[in-house]
């Protein structure tokens, strides 16, 4: 016969109870108990079971990713939580993606903020996560290949980048302002 608890009793568990984590654990997903260095948390040598021991020290994240990770994890672990959590990544990720692409002729961070939408996608979404890497292994490939060219190489990739970002500042002027910096050039030549 199993003896009644009575409300005096200690819980079995050293800690208050944390039902978003058993509710994670519960639909399979494997939320982290053990926090290295911090204080308050569970350590590999505490009395709570679940715990993960690694060999050897993992690598660190920094600690507002980790902080990120897991809030992420446990709004995941609600049915509900899931699908809000993707409508709203979908929502914002799109809103940075569509300012980004109208910003991309205009001289200024457009492809910066299609890259940051990419990255806001990658959160929830493994396509997103898989064109983020694509795009970053070949910028990374360009800037490496670029660094190894001559300063000559370098200089002429320059001017050809101010030529382009110089002809897309003149059509933008020219068909979004009306404003034709080459025509009010000459008119100044002209009349000086």
């Amino acid at each position: 016969m199993v003896p009644k608890r009575s409300s005096v009793d200690e819980p079995a568990t050293s800690g208050p109870p944390n039902v978003a984590v058993r509710a994670a654990e519960k639909r399979g997903y494997a939320v982290p108990k053990e926090q290295p260095g911090r204080p308050g948390r569970t350590t590999s040598g505490d009395s709570r079971s679940g715990g993960v021991l690694v060999a050897g020290k993992p690598p660190q994240r920094p600690h507002w990713r980790q902080r990120i990770s897991m809030t992420l994890d446990l709004i995941r672990a609600n049915p509900t939580g899931r699908i809000a959590l993707k409508i709203f990544i979908a929502i914002a990720g799109a809103l940075v993606v569509t300012i980004g692409i109208a910003l991309i002729p205009l001289p200024g961070p457009g492809w910066l903020l299609v890259i940051a939408g990419l990255g806001i996608w990658a959160v929830e979404f493994h396509w997103a996560r898989r064109l983020l890497g694509f795009t970053r292994r070949h910028v990374q490939g360009w800037t490496r290949w670029v660094t190894r060219q001559s300063l000559v190489v370098r200089a002429v990739l320059g001017a050809v980048g101010l030529v382009f970002v110089g002809t897309v500042v003149w059509l933008s002027l020219k068909y979004s302002l009306g404003i034709d910096v080459v025509a009010e050039a000459m008119h100044y030549i002209a009349t000086h």
